[in-house]
């Protein structure tokens, strides 16, 4: 394929409920498909038209879902279209080829990690050491690659957030808070690193991307176009750059319309 979609997944492509944004009124909701279910409960979502456009996206294009989940996170999600070749998971730590993890891949990550940035127990100690139980929930470890907490957003001191970035950027690390997560990922640890392999292996002229989160400017840096949502963190900060469309749409019908702008460019190179 000459055309390769990197995207992003979560308030990207697929939503949970919380995110769907459906202010329209009920009678003029998008129809949606539920593309992920967890614990026996429908968990994430997609208008059945980008159910529809993502199929035939899957025939134009070297489609690749690029997130910060984990394998296992992951592998929970159905999404329309053919099995996608390749998947980037944990932010980059992880490249599935055919379903399966490239063990190679992952152990060049995990040597540039120890070379470059202050080791995982470290963070992890210090989010625990600060963080207030008042507005923590839990603390996840993802991979043995980075971590996260869970918290109550409502709660949550604006000002330890951003005390927290300054004390991961001296260490190697960045932080990323997405609706009621709040991600300390090191800084080699890129979306963008995997999906150049990729681009090396596929042989793809033409590199197209998606996201929401800070997690995902690089990815949308290292592409030849890109989209992000109106919403997010990149949203937020009015983030933009050449070749990136700031699209209006918020919730599952801006995962729509990047879809149908991934399916145009593809279709017309």
């Amino acid at each position: 394929m000459p055309v390769l979609v990197a995207s992003d997944l979560d308030r990207t492509l697929i939503y949970s409920a919380a995110a769907l944004a459906l202010t329209m009124p009920d009678a003029r909701a998008p129809r949606l498909l539920c593309v992920e279910v967890h614990e026996a409960k429908p968990l994430s979502y997609l208008t059945e038209t980008a159910a529809r456009l993502l199929t035939d996206l899957g025939d134009a294009a070297l489609f690749v879902p690029t997130t910060t989940r984990t394998r296992k996170q992951y592998q929970r999600i159905n999404l329309p279209g053919p099995p996608p070749k390749y998947a980037i998971c944990a932010n980059g730590g992880h490249l599935l080829v055919d379903g399966a993890t490239d063990e190679d891949w992952h152990a060049s990550v995990q040597a540039r990690l120890a070379e470059e940035c202050a080791p995982l127990a470290e963070v992890c100690e210090h989010l625990l050491r600060t963080a207030d139980p008042v507005w923590l929930r839990k603390q996840r470890v993802a991979e043995d690659l980075f971590a996260y907490l869970v918290v109550e957003r409502e709660l949550l001191p604006e000002d330890w957030v951003k005390e927290l970035a300054v004390w991961a950027e001296n260490r190697g690390w960045t932080v990323s808070l997405q609706g009621r997560k709040i991600y300390a990922v090191p800084k080699p640890l890129t979306k963008s690193a995997a999906v150049r392999e990729v681009v090396r292996r596929s042989g793809a002229e033409l590199t197209l991307a998606a996201g929401d989160s800070l997690l995902d400017a690089d990815l949308l840096l290292a592409a030849d176009r890109g989209w992000r949502p109106g919403h997010g963190e990149l949203a937020d900060t009015d983030w933009t750059a050449p070749g990136i469309r700031a699209l209006p749409e918020r919730g599952v019908l801006a995962g729509e319309r990047i879809v149908r702008e991934f399916l145009e460019a593809a279709r017309g190179v």
